[in-house]
């Protein structure tokens, strides 16, 4: 299993970025996949989970600004950030269910 995170940067406070996750080493369309994320000095805290029939789940400190998509022909699971905030700074990783391993994380950092 290999999941490889990308699409993180730096943007200012109210904007966007959409984050990828490209998976491999396992038939993709079978797993849920989640978001969590990291900020500094704290546990990670999920994000964002999307099963295999498309059904979604978002942190109440997301819902309404961030969307979960997969792509299953691409074998990639997408996070668009809209309105971003301060708070929202951290390392953000994606996973699957009923595997321990994390990728190795992109950075957003949101500030003016």
């Amino acid at each position: 299993v290999q999941l490889v995170e990308s699409g993180g940067g730096l943007v200012q406070p109210g904007g966007s970025l959409r984050l990828s996750c490209a998976a491999s080493g396992f038939v993709f369309s079978n797993y849920i996949m989640t978001w969590y994320r990291q900020a500094p000095g704290k546990g990670r805290e999920r994000v964002s989970t999307i099963d295999t029939e498309d059904i979604t789940w978002y942190a109440d400190s997301v819902k309404g600004r961030f969307t979960i998509s997969r792509d299953n022909t691409q074998n990639t699971v997408y996070l668009q950030m809209n309105n971003l905030r301060p708070e929202d700074t951290a390392v953000y990783y994606c996973k699957r269910r009923n595997y321990d391993g994390w990728g190795q994380g992109t950075q957003v950092t949101v500030s003016s």
